[in-house]
């Protein structure tokens, strides 16, 4: 995600709205606007797809998907609209070690991961203010912001393991 560095001098509309978390498809359409980014049947497709199904999915899955459903689009068109949504935060890109995954939310959130199913999901997570007071005392870095990553199995794992 583009982090926006605070200014001291009042922030025109425009970059307000650049400020605010993209809740819905129109929204994100708006934003490509906003930043003068063309919106191509292509890059309408990937968006459309991933607020349909509102998971994580690779640049190969997103491209298997719209091919299935009709939506005749190149690997390479796909890969390219996903790093330019991304780059510009209007879509999530998550990293991996075997490979980057594309979710439809922008916003600050933290991230549940499945290690059955390898899915990822999406949590708002609040930190007690003890922490973060700990976290800065340990760091001396005031936190303006956080994502925390959890990791767990579906099922009772100590059963799977009997």
């Amino acid at each position: 995600m583009t982090e926006i560095k605070p200014s001291t001098s009042p922030l025109c509309p425009t970059e307000q709205s650049l400020l605010k978390p993209i809740s819905s498809l129109a929204e994100a359409y708006h934003r490509c606007q906003t930043l003068g980014m063309r919106l191509s049947r292509q890059r309408k497709y990937i968006l459309e797809l991933l607020w349909t199904i509102e998971d994580h999915l690779a640049a190969r899955e997103i491209y298997d998907r719209l091919n299935q459903q009709g939506k005749e689009i190149g690997y390479t068109s796909v890969y390219q609209n996903l790093e330019a949504l991304s780059s510009q935060g209007i879509i999530e890109c998550v990293e991996r070690c075997d490979g980057r995954l594309y979710g439809n939310k922008n916003e600050i959130h933290s991230h549940v991961n499945c290690l059955d199913t390898r899915q990822i999901i999406d949590v708002q997570v609040q930190l007690p203010p003890e922490i973060i007071k700990q976290i800065e005392a340990q760091t001396g870095v005031k936190i303006s912001e956080y994502r925390v990553d959890f990791y767990g199995y579906r099922g009772d794992r100590q059963e799977q393991d009997k």
